[in-house]
């Protein structure tokens, strides 16, 4: 069975366990909403590979940078920001490609795109 980086399979104590850290550290980090883990219906903390992939970013932020709480916040903000502005770019990218082509050659110019961003980030 294979599962998705953004399904939640992971207990609390499982993620403490591989992150290295005490399970009250997980708590403070969804009090303070830095990672949200989902919910059972009994109230069981359930974590996505995406949530400890994020929770070990935090860590590194935290004991290799020397970040306190209040600039994880602010990275957390910033990174988000980022995401949301790359996608605010693909959009208009895609819109340009609608206006400028038409939409005959949009999926072709679309894939080009996604091609050259690979091969930019690699």
């Amino acid at each position: 069975m294979t599962f998705g980086r953004d399904e939640p399979v992971f207990a609390i104590g499982i993620v403490a366990r591989r992150i290295g850290v005490h399970q009250q550290t997980l708590r403070n980090y969804e009090r303070w909403g830095l990672v949200v883990p989902m919910r059972s219906g009994g109230g069981t903390r359930y974590y996505s590979i995406r949530d400890i992939e994020k929770i070990e970013k935090i860590r590194e932020w935290i004991d290799v940078l020397g970040i306190n709480r209040a600039g994880v916040e602010v990275m957390t903000r910033l990174l988000k920001r980022i995401a949301d502005l790359e996608q605010e770019v693909r959009d208009l990218k895609i819109r340009i490609v609608k206006e400028r082509l038409g939409p005959e050659r949009l999926t072709e110019s679309v894939a080009e795109s996604q091609d050259e961003e690979t091969t930019s980030q690699s």
